[in-house]
């Protein structure tokens, strides 16, 4: 076996010098707060019992993925999946691609071009961050949520195509923007907007279909992003826009054009998802009850300074350090409770936190619990 690069054995050095060396970990059995699975889709015997039905009612074999959608994979149900998608967001088309990662690297890889402005907040997940890289255009982030930086950036870049890119919940801190304000300067400006909703699907929403749809501004958008991983429990994410934007991203997104297509079995668990989140308001409800439940219980125990403000499924308390935010998180495993410190540098450094999500099958009495342990560790 060849020896292993320096070059990389000194960077994995420094991960362990800064106490922020990544390791894989196995399922846990502690009470979930950790997961972005907010309805409980991915654990559901109901869902996966109604995957099989739907396949064999196709007669369509779950296995079959063979090659990309160009060449061999584009099996029948990619089509009802995708007007499905249409559907139920209010689109004129709708492209899946394997995974959230793919969908921004292929849109923000292709879309954007040399001479063209991206503007995108400076706390957009990675998988955006990524896709402007393989860009030709010219990407500058905005200060988070700020509609005054943003105006700003865009008058210095006037004469320009200007894409502009922000989420509906952001991934580190659950916070929303200021939609309807960044709707308004995306059209007073005659920028793109660009918006993913990866932790707004099956969230927000009369039937979890997203914040743009809740409010009503999802035709006043150039493109959405949704991401099914999260609350849907399963492999993929899509793009949502017009038909010439399908057609472009099918010609020129790479990590669409040169991957091999999701299997059957994944399209049909995308499918039930969907008809569930159309079907089951009763879940949608009980998650909506426990964002509220833990934002009052924090509150009534003295602990929202702590947090960063959030109406979301991600609730987050900044612990500055890895070390400490680690061992903070190792007390909570101890008393059986499952939530995941962020290090940095996922996130900047004295900016790391404690990540609590929470969930639809989360009780009350859970809730009640792991805001009290949090109380004890702070103000013991």
């Amino acid at each position: 076996m060849q020896n292993f690069p320096s070059s990389l054995s000194k960077k994995l050095d420094k991960r362990l010098e800064d106490n922020a060396l990544r390791k894989l970990g196995s399922q846990s059995s502690l009470i979930d707060f950790a997961s972005n699975d907010y309805l409980g889709f991915a654990k559901s015997e109901v869902l996966f019992e109604k995957t099989h039905e739907l396949l064999l009612e196709r007669g369509i074999s779950s296995s079959g993925a063979t090659g990309s959608r160009l060449l061999s994979g584009n099996h029948s149900l990619y089509t009802e999946a995708e007007d499905l998608l249409c559907k139920f967001h209010q689109s004129e088309s709708a492209l899946i691609f394997n995974s959230g990662y793919d969908a921004n690297l292929g849109f923000f890889g292709s879309v954007p071009q040399r001479g063209e402005i991206v503007l995108y907040d400076e706390l957009c997940h990675a998988s955006i961050r990524d896709g402007l890289l393989l860009s030709n255009a010219k990407a500058i982030k905005f200060t988070h949520n700020d509609c005054e930086h943003l105006q700003e950036l865009i008058e210095r870049f006037s004469g320009n195509t200007i894409y502009i890119v922000t989420e509906t919940v952001f991934s580190m801190d659950g916070d929303c923007p200021p939609i309807e304000q960044i709707v308004e300067i995306a059209e007073k400006n005659n920028c793109y907007l660009v918006v993913d909703e990866a932790h707004a699907l099956g969230v927000m929403g009369e039937k979890g279909q997203g914040l743009l749809q809740s409010l009503n501004l999802h035709n006043q958008v150039f493109a959405r992003i949704v991401t099914f991983g999260k609350a849907l429990g399963c492999h993929g994410a899509a793009v949502l826009g017009s038909t010439q934007l399908t057609n472009y991203l099918v010609n020129f997104a790479r990590s669409f054009i040169y991957t091999t297509g999701l299997s059957p079995h994944s399209v049909a668990t995308i499918m039930v998802g969907y008809h569930q989140l159309e079907n089951d308001s009763e879940t949608l409800e009980d998650l909506r009850s426990n964002i509220i439940y833990f934002n009052q219980q924090k509150k009534l125990l003295g602990l929202t300074p702590l947090f960063v403000r959030s109406y979301s499924s991600i609730q987050c308390v900044i612990v500055q350090g890895n070390e400490n935010v680690k061992n903070l998180a190792a007390f909570f495993q101890e008393n059986g409770f499952d939530v995941k410190a962020i290090l940095s540098p996922t996130v900047p450094a004295d900016q790391e936190r404690l990540r609590f999500c929470i969930h639809s099958f989360n009780t009350k009495q859970q809730i009640d619990g792991i805001l009290n342990l949090l109380a004890t560790s702070i103000f013991k």
